[in-house]
């Protein structure tokens, strides 16, 4: 096996890497003396849902199983109800433990979509910190001073905005670096957002006594569907792990072309190699845009559903958007209109392809909705009785009957 085209792998899309000669350390001991090697990676359970950009860094972790790796896939049911402050401007609000508990599960359900699950623990660090008690945590907080804690920038910007930061805040990124000790891991995972908590498990590790200092491995913030934002449900440029096979091939081919790259580099588990070499055929033209963007919303489908699936999906964009042929599944609605007419706007909702008539009359003068594959954009539009095929935007269709 060669060691050196492994790492170059498991580098490939990596943001930074701390000790990198320790890693290749890991991985040669388990070729050479089948030894397994942990690597923790923490998700506070804050949202119920997994998305393309959680798999970022679960995806690496997955690759890591191939070569050795034990993965701690840790739920901070802990910490959760603290909240990470990486990155806030404000305190953010504290959950309640049963809203925690509850999402922690849902994650836990999740997760084995990506990782291998006969190598991964599931663990909770409310194990070991609520054993930490009192005297422990005030030994914890002493292993670090608060001029070093407002090195970090976030704290620095709010404490000079005067902007308030709870002690709890302090004691996040110690929680987290105690728990690298807790589960004496070999590398810790996460997004370069998290670089000041994935270098407090090394310090602490040290001022522990466990004579290692885990390998850091951060991967980048992978950008949502806008194009400018990290992949957020909050922000609705999410894909999730759960959509349905249709969608998730739909959202990935609405990528842009120069997305599409970052996209291959971050989620796509082709080698190092296999990856210089398309970039290469896509800059020499050789192999056509379009197409890679297929072959990525393949690959990523059937990874959380299935090779049939994700083939089925690609049949079907293409009968909708080639072909301009209707979905096969079109959901049916009828509704009762006053006078013989119904407003559009409001049948859009009714139908459940818009949310609100507000959201429906920016559709229509925006030019997105079609009626009999017409385009509307006049938002006082109204329907009179008849059937009718509805479309806002390139996927949402409904058959309505009019009374």
């Amino acid at each position: 096996m060669n060691i050196k085209e492994i790492l170059k792998d498991i580098k490939k899309g990596v943001a930074e890497l701390i000790d990198e000669e320790r890693l290749e350390i890991l991985v040669k001991n388990y070729y050479e003396k089948g030894e397994n090697f942990f690597v923790k990676a923490g998700f506070d359970p804050t949202a119920p849902d997994l998305h393309l950009g959680h798999s970022v860094v679960l995806g690496k972790m997955a690759l890591l199983q191939k070569h050795g790796a034990i993965v701690q896939f840790l739920i901070g049911d802990f910490t959760g109800q603290i909240g990470d402050p990486s990155g806030k401007n404000a305190t953010r609000k504290k959950l309640d433990k049963e809203e925690v508990l509850k999402n922690a599960k849902t994650y836990e359900e999740q997760v084995f979509k990506i990782l291998d699950k006969e190598k991964t623990q599931i663990c909770f660090n409310s194990k070991w910190l609520n054993e930490l008690g009192a005297v422990g945590m005030i030994e914890l907080a002493s292993t670090f001073s608060v001029a070093r804690m407002l090195e970090r920038d976030d704290f620095a910007k709010r404490y000079k905005e005067q902007s308030p930061i709870s002690v709890s805040e302090f004691m996040y990124p110690l929680l987290q670096g105690y728990d690298s000790v807790a589960l004496n891991c070999d590398i810790e995972m996460g997004g370069t957002d998290q670089k000041f908590n994935l270098l407090m498990g090394r310090h602490l590790q040290r001022t522990y006594g466990a004579k290692k200092e885990q390998v850091v491995l951060m991967m980048p913030l992978l950008v949502g569907l806008d194009g400018v934002n990290k992949m957020s449900k909050s922000l609705g440029n999410y894909i999730g792990v759960t959509e349905n096979a249709n969608d998730m091939y739909a959202k990935i081919l609405s990528i842009s072309d120069e997305l599409m790259i970052d996209y291959y580099e971050l989620l796509s588990e082709i080698s190092s190699a296999e990856f210089e070499k398309l970039k290469l055929d896509l800059k020499q033209g050789i192999i056509h845009p379009k197409k890679v963007k297929e072959n990525l919303a393949l690959e990523i489908t059937a990874r959380f559903h299935s090779q049939e699936k994700a083939k089925i999906a690609q049949d079907e964009f293409d009968k909708v958007h080639k072909a301009k042929a209707l979905p096969s599944d079109i959901a049916e609605f009828s509704i009762s209109s006053e006078q013989g007419k119904l407003w559009l706007a409001k049948a859009l909702v009714e139908c459940g392809l818009e949310s609100s008539t507000s959201a429906a009359r920016r559709s229509i003068t925006a030019n997105a909705v079609s009626v009999d594959s017409k385009k509307i954009n006049d938002e006082q539009f109204k329907l009179e009785k008849g059937e009718f095929i509805l479309q806002v935007g390139k996927r949402k269709f409904a058959k309505l009957k009019v009374l």
